[in-house]
């Protein structure tokens, strides 16, 4: 590999496309994945009319997280066409809300398989290509949710849990091959996944007054998956304006 390259899911929007922006910001090459490709197309072309990407840095490929076979051809792209890869960023992620006694088992699998199965795919994809580069990374990017429990949210925490202890195990298991595994926990962000409502609800929910913006969580994941972060693995950095703390 010549250059550094990552590969970025559920990038179409929110906290991925911010994430795409401030890789982009150091210098790596991206390649943008989401199961909304034509919103993901848009994105990656405004990026070009922004000056983001005007170089070609940034590439759109459908991507459906839950599928051995759509991971296998964005990393077959990744190889094929930018040279490799160093850094993986689980990013795809969906959120559900009901009371326990009426969770819908369809739609706790299909959360379980989103948050939690689509990590594993993308890192047992990614991994070969991964061992053969300079300081490789995988950052994935769960909630804090994995560490306090949310009522009326229980296929959502109990998937973001086991996505922690994904994280950790991948952790152990790839640090021979040089991989290092961090993961982030937001809280709340101002994103699509949330409707104007939970947002103001929200502005008070942590320490600091306000919730969180794309751009704050793109900072430590951009961190996590540099160089500079080369002594770190295995950690889990909370982004949540404090509300962890408040929650206790």
């Amino acid at each position: 590999m010549t250059r550094r390259v990552a590969l970025v899911s559920g990038a179409a929007r929110g906290q991925g496309l911010a994430i795409v922006r401030r890789l982009r910001r150091d210098g790596v090459s991206v390649l943008a994945g989401d199961v909304l490709a034509d919103e993901l197309q848009k994105a990656v072309a405004d990026l070009g009319d922004q000056g983001g990407a005007g170089d070609g840095e940034v590439r759109a490929v459908p991507l459906d997280v839950t599928s051995e076979d759509s991971w296998a051809a964005a990393v077959e792209l990744a190889d094929r066409e930018l040279g490799g890869l160093a850094v993986l960023v689980n990013n795809a992620g969906i959120l559900g809300r009901a009371p326990l006694v009426r969770e819908d088992p369809r739609e706790f699998e299909r959360l379980w398989r989103v948050n939690c199965l689509g990590l594993l795919l993308g890192m047992q994809a990614a991994v070969p290509l991964l061992a053969r580069a300079d300081q490789p990374a995988i950052v994935n990017n769960l909630s804090n949710a994995a560490v306090r429990a949310f009522a009326r949210h229980a296929s959502y925490t109990s998937s973001k849990w086991a996505a922690r202890g994904l994280t950790q195990a991948a952790a152990v298991e790839l640090a021979e091959l040089g991989i290092r595994v961090n993961a982030v926990l937001p809280g709340p962000v101002d994103t699509p996944m949330h409707d104007a409502r939970t947002i103001e609800r929200l502005q008070g929910a942590t320490l600091l007054g306000r919730i969180g913006t794309p751009d704050d969580i793109a900072e430590v994941v951009a961190f996590l998956a540099s160089p500079a972060a080369g002594f770190m693995t295995g950690a889990e950095v909370i982004v949540d304006g404090g509300q962890s703390l408040r929650m206790g």
